[in-house]
């Protein structure tokens, strides 16, 4: 098993590529840098299967539509966020004050995401849990059979995700913490959608945020 950060575009946002044992892989997170991203794919030569999106934001989907078309992958995102995952380009001009290079491509098929589920992809098992906050749409990914869990924005290494962006709450953002991040053990591996790893352990006892989650 291996997994490959891969910290791509302006925001330094984290695509993670994981190749299974049986050599097929899966991205989570595609940033708007697909040739980097795809440098990556073809150096580890390994068919990406699955595109996972933990939320709408640009920074973590701009890449989506090349990287979809490129690979063959099946790109799963939460419906909740469509208002962004659909319009990648509008968000650059919006959050970002910058005119796209060209046209942001959309995935031509989205398989929507449903909290609960468990993600059969490349022999991988991966459990999904819905963490509204960041944004209405955000889910993290719990590999259970590694301890490992993907965060997205909703936690980082001494922080959470930021809540004052369209769809954001501060409140879901807790609950979501508190309900379905904080009930994971303390020794899972958080690989968060910026910066440096952490574990459930470390935020638990020092993450300035932790009394907003009791």
């Amino acid at each position: 098993m291996h997994i490959e950060t891969i910290p791509a575009w302006l925001a330094g946002t984290n695509a993670y590529l994981v190749v299974s044992n049986g050599g097929q892989g899966i991205l989570v997170d595609a940033p708007p840098d697909p040739d980097l991203i795809g440098a990556h794919i073809a150096r580890l030569d390994v068919p990406v299967v699955g595109i996972l999106l933990t939320h709408g934001h640009v920074d973590h989907t701009g890449g989506a539509g090349k990287l979809a078309a490129s690979t063959g992958a099946l790109t799963h995102a939460h419906p909740d966020d469509e208002f962004l995952t659909l319009h990648p380009a509008e968000q650059l001009q919006r959050m970002w004050g910058m005119t796209p290079p060209g046209s942001y491509e959309v995935p031509e098929r989205i398989e929507d995401l449903r909290h609960g589920q468990i993600l059969e992809i490349a022999g991988l098992s991966l459990e999904v849990r819905h963490t509204p906050g960041h944004t209405p749409g955000h889910c993290c990914f719990w590999w259970e059979q590694e301890g490992t869990v993907f965060t997205g924005d909703q936690l980082f290494a001494g922080s959470v995700g930021r809540t004052d962006l369209p769809g954001g709450s501060w409140e879901a953002l807790n609950r979501s913490m508190r309900d379905q991040v904080m009930t994971l053990p303390d020794d899972a591996r958080v690989l968060p959608g910026h910066g440096p790893e952490t574990t459930i352990g470390q935020e638990r006892a020092a993450n300035p945020f932790r009394d907003e989650w009791s």
